[in-house]
């Protein structure tokens, strides 16, 4: 239990007591309230909002039922001071021995510190990634790659039983250009000259190396032959490449997928159709027309029938065809099809990584989603914006059809995986990113991937020269947890503590808004504050953290340390970024 999930619980139990001895008199069960950290340090510890959600039950303004509640949580030993703010605000200042016991905890659990049970063990997919497979992983990947398996880390933490799921579509015109590029570049591997790519086709470099496996395998079999011969299994040969290709590309950045589905499976073994006999027997599905759409003017514009799924039923600002005139699927129902094979696989709770040009998939998805549950499962889309690459200041401009792509396997080779994930987590996602080659390096303060991680680095660096004081029993978490730490009593000092205090309660809201980015956000913030601190070290040898002649104290700020470099390692787990324990000039700042 948090901090604030244990004042939160002494909060309630207080009112209880009160009601029960007739100082408070409710007309009804107390309402959820909170108690969180305020706004203002200079507040206090713990600020609720309690009084202000019973005055209506209790009859009397916030500010009577505040001291009415005042009276009873300054009794208490682990309240140190209660004020009351504004209209009725309660702000708490905690006796510092609940942030010490709570040093212990960080000490003892490890970089398992913030776990909580909060998603109750739900089974949650999270799709993401999901390019389909004409190509290796670029820029314009990463950041959806990293979002989704940064958020099924920090949902993991939270409590939830997640899987990571890849979907691509290999049954569009896409992967048959794709075909016919790997069989322009078979020839060419076998000795056709070939000046340029056609019109149309993948002019990547990348795709010789599929020719040439093709050629390897098959020889001269496809020479000659006509596309109906060739182009069904040189397509799957090449989405079998290509796909392998990009399982290896996401390993670089320490992403692997728990299940791989596509479009073509769906359609071949009968899903479409039974999703849509599903609809059909719920009467869902109708023949009629759609008005024109909205803000367009369409010369000659006839409606013509259509099947329509009754999507309008759910919410939906319209009904959406599943068929179109000549009674072939429309885009929309291998999607439906997919989210109906998830809910048949026991998930009813889904969440889909997708790019801003995906805008609306949400409003289209749910109502079959509701449709198939009986309105049991949810669906979230989280959608993230445009990466721009830059070199030294300089923009990267990048095409898939013209062949200029900066890969994923690229930017790792240049500033390392761990860099790479965090910095695609230092802006929300609905916003676009910069990434630049140089500044991703840089060894300043600016960098967040930088000043993060050094501070990490510090803490390691302070325990290795600890180990000239003392033995590694001494140094060990368990023995650390079993010292006095009642003398780190100045401001900064529980400053800090408090904020890794904060971490457990970082995580479950950062799980709860389904943004990741906090998590980035919270370590950089505490790196600033851990800096803060090492500096002042600088300026006066009493306050840094190995004090020679004085081992007692040592020890207690070396607890200090292991806290910090604890909480770091775990925001660094969640992120999928390897806590570097040493920084050198040469070094990226997170290999």
């Amino acid at each position: 239990m948090t901090v604030f999930k244990s004042i939160h619980a002494t909060i309630a139990a207080a009112i209880d007591d009160l009601q029960k001895s007739g100082a408070l008199t409710l007309s009804g069960p107390v309402p959820n309230f909170t108690a969180e950290p305020p706004r203002e340090a200079g507040h206090g510890d713990v600020a609720t909002n309690v009084a202000m959600v019973l005055t209506k039950l209790a009859g009397e303004p916030p500010r009577a039922v505040a001291e009415i509640i005042k009276t009873k949580l300054t009794a208490l030993p682990t309240i140190a001071a209660v004020e009351i703010a504004g209209p009725g605000f309660i702000n708490l200042r905690l006796d510092p021995k609940i942030w010490y016991a709570e040093m212990q905890e960080i000490l003892n659990a490890g970089i398992r510190y913030g776990e909580s049970a909060m998603g109750g063990r739900e089974k949650v997919n999270v799709e993401f990634v999901s390019a389909n497979p004409t190509g290796p992983m670029h820029a314009g990947h990463v950041r959806g790659a990293v979002l989704g398996d940064s958020l099924s880390n920090l949902l993991a933490k939270a409590g939830y039983d997640v899987t990571r799921e890849y979907y691509f579509n290999d049954a569009g015109a896409q992967v048959d250009v794709l075909a016919r590029t790997t069989h322009l570049r078979y020839r060419e591997t076998l000795g056709e000259v070939i000046d340029e790519i056609p019109e149309g086709l993948y002019p990547g470099e990348y795709l010789k190396d599929v020719g040439a496996a093709l050629a390897q395998r098959d020889g001269r079999k496809w020479l000659g032959k006509p596309e109906s011969e060739w182009l069904a299994p040189i397509r799957q040969f090449a989405v079998d490449y290509m796909m392998k290709m990009i399982r290896e590309d996401l390993e670089l950045i320490g992403i692997k997928h728990d299940v791989f589905s596509n479009e073509r499976e769906l359609i071949e073994n009968g899903t479409l159709e039974k999703a849509f006999k599903i609809l059909e027997d719920k009467d869902l599905i109708y023949v009629g027309t759609l008005p024109p759409p909205k803000g367009k003017e369409m010369e000659n514009w006839e409606p013509v029938p259509l099947t329509l799924f009754r999507s309008s039923k759910f919410g939906d600002s319209t009904d959406r065809p599943l068929k179109n005139r000549e009674g072939r699927w429309t885009y929309l129902m291998p999607d439906i099809a997919y989210h109906y094979e998830m809910i048949r696989r026991g998930f009813l709770y889904m969440i889909n990584v997708l790019g801003t040009d995906h805008g609306g998939y949400q409003e289209r998805m749910r109502p079959s989603i509701a449709a198939f549950s009986d309105g049991k499962a949810r669906l979230d889309v989280i959608f993230n914006n445009i990466v721009k690459v830059f070199r030294n200041g300089e923009p990267v401009k990048l095409s898939k059809r013209s062949g200029n792509l900066i890969t994923l396997r690229e930017m790792v080779e240049q500033v390392g995986a761990g860099a790479v994930r965090f910095f695609m987590l230092t802006r929300t996602p609905d916003s676009e990113l910069d990434f630049d080659f140089a500044k991703v390096v840089e060894q300043t303060r600016d960098n967040p991937v930088f000043y993060v991680q050094y501070a990490h680095a510090r803490c390691c660096s302070i325990m290795r020269h600890a180990a000239e004081m003392f033995t590694p029993a001494e140094l060990s978490p368990k023995s650390l947890a079993t010292v006095d730490v009642s003398s780190l009593n100045s401001a900064e000092e529980l400053t800090l503590i408090k904020f890794l205090a904060n971490w457990p309660r970082v995580v479950e809201a950062a799980a709860a808004a389904r943004e990741p980015h906090r998590i980035a956000f919270y370590l950089m913030e505490l790196a600033a504050v851990f800096h803060s601190l090492w500096h002042k070290g600088n300026d006066n040898a009493s306050l840094r953290f190995i004090v020679p002649g004085d081992k007692n104290l040592t020890r207690t700020r070396l607890v200090l340390i292991k806290c910090v470099q604890t909480v770091i390692a775990s925001g660094l787990a969640v992120m999928g970024c390897e806590p570097v324990e040493e920084m050198r000039s040469d070094k990226p700042a997170a290999a």
